[in-house]
């Protein structure tokens, strides 16, 4: 396998820069940023290409309607009834389901997914851990009772509805327990192995991963339906710029991640078009507090200033042409009990009052981490430009995403402008990892900043039981003014997906909580 696998490669990278600039008929080229891949494992994955194709290499139990994503469609299971009391689900698995290995999907395999996500403890593990699963208790909640059956127990104070959204998340894909067995290192459950393969039922398998150079899926022989492509190769391409180009040339069927000018002349091209998807993404920029180094990252003048030191017209309008909008809160629009308030503009005067008020000295000096891609680098240095006026010097570090993402789970950081995308579409997604925080606790983004937060994690524990629809988007709505008005988060954007993509591809679709297509569908003329 060492031996073909970089032979295949080459083929097909051959085969996609040849002089009359067509891709081939059975291949879906893909120009991108491969930089944010840290691992492959459903267990692990939290980075925008990886978890974003975990869609393509893994059922769940259940799934976002890709025409509807407020409703929640079979998919690994066929169908879910009550178990024996409000806290108990019992799911049936359609029939006949096999992996890509050819295994077949079973109860025992669903129950090694959801344990070893717990017991692992990696950074997406915090969303199975909203049913109250622990390392300790998971096994006790997982109980087989026919090979095609299986009930889900939880003891967290949450209706079965939520449980259903969170069971479509990514985390929540269903690996091959037989084959993983078979490479566990050291209790590992096999995540070693799996931080670079596949081990799905879904549409597609990973035939070949190779960091910074390119992704290859194939597709899943055992997969109903079967897709209609029979590879899919992501080309790393770090440059938006030649991106652009490969697209425009043939020599890629898509690309990601183009600069707002870029995708602005794409209009002009012919052979390729925008396509633009709704994005349940947000923008911001937030200080690590537990940073010693520079005590002005713990106090709320800094916070509070920050917010009118964003020139969030300028950002959205003129730097990235409207393709990001102005959102100042937590949960982005299209998820129930999102707000739209935006109570801050930019406003240097106010800012400098604040950071005089709270005991900042002028001068005062942090270091902000971004992805070095768009829009990320550009609005670092509008961001940058903007604090300067307030005598506030931001010392911008652009890094690729795999070492942003370390190093904000390490917290070595002072701040850091990033994002964040909901994991499944419930209000809960986002509130449990901006407004969430104990001792002890799962690895939140408001662990990350090392905010420390009873009360306000109470609050959110409180709106996730809330069974009243009008009484939990109240509590939403809530939180989301409180963090909006003192917290170390400062949202300022949310996203509309633009994917530059060429004419003759067809059947693309995308999920408003996904960062990458559906791959089954697309079909190439």
């Amino acid at each position: 396998m060492k031996v073909r696998v970089p032979s295949l490669l080459f083929l097909l990278m051959m085969a996609v820069t040849r002089v009359d600039a067509a891709t081939p008929k059975d291949t879906l080229v893909v120009a991108g940023s491969l930089e944010g891949i840290i691992s492959l494992d459903p267990a692990e994955s939290f980075e925008t290409v990886s978890s974003g194709n975990l869609v393509n290499l893994y059922q769940q139990l259940v799934q976002s309607d890709r025409q509807h994503p407020d409703k929640l469609d079979p998919d690994a299971a066929a169908s879910w009834q009550p178990g024996p009391d409000a806290h108990s689900l019992i799911f049936t698995l359609k029939p006949g389901q096999k992996f890509a290995s050819g295994n077949p999907v079973t109860a025992d395999d669903v129950i090694y997914s959801f344990t070893r996500v717990v017991k692992l403890n990696k950074s997406p593990s915090f969303i199975l851990g909203e049913l109250g699963w622990t390392p300790e208790n998971v096994e006790g909640n997982l109980k087989k009772i026919a090979d095609d059956k299986v009930q889900l127990s939880w003891p967290a104070d949450i209706g079965s509805g939520l449980v259903l959204s969170i069971l479509s998340a990514p985390v929540a894909g269903i690996v091959d327990s037989k084959l993983l067995k078979e490479h566990v290192d050291q209790n590992d459950f096999g995540n070693s192995w799996l931080r670079s393969r596949s081990a799905g039922s879904g549409a597609f398998e990973v035939r070949s991963y190779v960091p910074h150079e390119a992704l290859i899926l194939k597709r899943n022989p055992n997969a109903r339906p079967l897709a209609k492509l029979e590879n899919v190769l992501f080309k790393n391409v770090g440059d938006p710029s030649t991106r652009r180009l490969l697209v425009v040339n043939g020599d890629a069927d898509v690309a990601y991640d183009l600069g707002a000018d870029q995708f602005s002349s794409l209009q002009k091209e012919k052979g390729v078009h925008v396509a633009q998807f709704p994005a349940a993404k947000v923008f911001y920029l937030a200080f690590n507090v537990g940073d010693t180094t520079q005590p002005a990252l713990a106090n709320p003048a800094l916070w509070e200033a920050a917010r009118w030191l964003v020139d969030y017209q300028g950002i959205s309008t003129d730097l990235l042409k409207g393709q990001y909008g102005i959102h100042q809160t937590f949960l982005p629009d299209g998820l129930a009990g999102a707000i739209d308030d935006q109570p801050f503009k930019y406003d240097v005067a106010k800012a400098k009052a604040i950071l005089s008020k709270g005991g900042i000295a002028p001068g005062t000096k942090i270091d902000l981490i971004v992805i070095n891609q768009p829009p990320y680098s550009d609005i670092a240095q509008a961001l940058q430009a903007s604090f300067a006026k307030a005598d506030i010097n931001l010392v911008v570090h652009p890094l690729v995403e795999s070492d942003v993402l370390t190093r904000m789970r390490a917290h070595k950081f002072q701040s850091i402008f990033t994002y964040w995308a909901a994991d499944y579409l419930d209000p809960n997604t986002n509130a449990s990892t901006f407004a969430y925080n104990v001792p002890n606790g799962p690895k939140t983004l408001a662990q990350r900043i090392q905010w420390v937060i009873p009360e306000i994690s109470k609050q959110t524990r409180a709106a996730a039981a809330e069974s009243d629809p009008t009484k939990r988007k109240a509590l939403y709505a809530d939180l989301q003014r409180e963090l909006q008005k003192n917290s170390p988060f400062v949202v300022a954007l949310q996203s509309k997906l633009l994917v530059a993509i060429r004419d003759n591809v067809k059947g693309t679709s995308q999920n408003v909580a996904g960062s990458q297509l559906y791959l089954d569908t697309v079909t190439k003329e």
